[in-house]
């Protein structure tokens, strides 16, 4: 069996959609994979590293942040990538793309932004998880 043709991976700014950039990153080397890095601006996002805030009033920048901080692992990795944000909830917008992109895998942290105590895996990659027609990888968070 070949290895993935299209990756998609969700960011939101977190430091679990970094680490599963990277590890998506590394699969998209080894496999002459192209990456769809994909952010939903939904209802509230992080635009400070100490706070949530609506999305409707910071779009510019958080669009600014995903493309230049949150994908910023992507320059220089030798990985053909694409960056899309689309408006909508996470669990939505990940499915649309990877659907509309025949992605062959999603990738997505165990946690995002939205952390609830006490909870091993966040909802949208739980979601996620469980609703893809795509296989699904969700990376753990680092120790």
């Amino acid at each position: 069996m070949a290895g993935p043709r299209r990756i998609v991976v969700g960011l939101d700014g977190s430091p679990e959609a970094e680490r599963a950039l990277d590890w998506a990153i590394g699969i998209a080397q080894a496999c002459g994979s192209e990456l769809i890095a994909v952010h939903a601006l939904g209802l509230l996002d992080r635009s400070q590293p100490d706070g949530v805030v609506p999305s409707a009033t910071h779009r510019e920048e958080i669009i600014h942040r995903f493309e230049r901080s949150w994908c910023a692992s992507l320059v220089g990795s030798g990985v053909r990538s694409r960056r899309v944000t689309r408006e909508g909830a996470p669990l939505d917008v990940l499915l649309a793309v990877a659907e509309h992109d025949h992605a062959d895998l999603i990738v997505v942290g165990s946690r995002g932004i939205g952390r609830v105590p006490g909870q091993v895996l966040g909802s949208t990659s739980h979601q996620v998880a469980t609703r893809a027609r795509t296989p699904v990888v969700v990376v753990p968070a680092g120790r």
